[in-house]
């Protein structure tokens, strides 16, 4: 017997039931953690659509970490985010810059970061984390790793890994109630029917 959406919903205890075409019903499985969210990007493509719905939800002072190998798809992912939050130039990678600053038409900064060849806390200190933030920039920080000890409680904390040529893994973890509420906008906009 197949259960109505409101029925699977209630019963805690019964497994889903499939849907005729053999996938379940995504909708009717419930969220395990508000603050989390597992999903795999298919294209390079997709990986920037993903990015530019996250970007367009951010605002003055957010501090987003990308944590990943090399080529798991942190830079992509930080292309996309600047598209979306609406940069006038193009992003790149800030590798050998240390810090790419984007401006919006609005004059509201995002800064890119990426922390890399960054040893320590005295490291960080010369890229200014705390001023970034006091100026009401909008951080992205690739390899927040290796600046630990800078990155406030209260972040949204994506880990990318690499599976094939075209797939990655996208882990986000939001902490704080800033964060929670963005990552609840992000899995609405990013995850609507036909919205990637």
């Amino acid at each position: 017997m197949l259960l109505s959406y409101y029925d699977s919903m209630c019963m805690d205890s019964r497994p889903l039931v499939p849907l005729l075409s053999g996938r379940y019903n995504s909708a009717a499985m419930p969220i395990m953690d508000s603050h989390a969210l597992d999903f795999i990007s298919y294209s390079y493509d997709q990986t920037l659509r993903y990015g530019v719905k996250l970007g367009q939800l951010l605002i003055p002072r957010d501090f987003l970490c990308l944590s990943g190998n090399l080529g798991s798809g942190k830079t992509v992912l930080a292309i996309g985010i600047a598209r979306g939050w609406g940069s006038l130039e193009s992003a790149t990678s800030p590798s050998y810059m240390l810090v790419n600053e984007y401006s919006r038409a609005d004059g509201a900064q995002l800064h890119h970061m990426d922390c890399y060849r960054l040893q320590n806390a005295v490291d960080a200190d010369h890229i200014g984390v705390d001023e970034r933030l006091q100026l009401g920039a909008t951080l992205i920080v690739e390899w927040p790793e290796h600046i630990q000890s800078w990155i406030p409680i209260q972040r949204l904390w994506i880990t990318m890994n690499y599976i094939t040529e075209d797939k990655r893994s996208v882990e986000i973890r939001a902490d704080g109630d800033r964060f929670a509420k963005l990552l609840s906008e992000f899995r609405k906009n990013a995850f609507q029917h036909g919205s990637t």
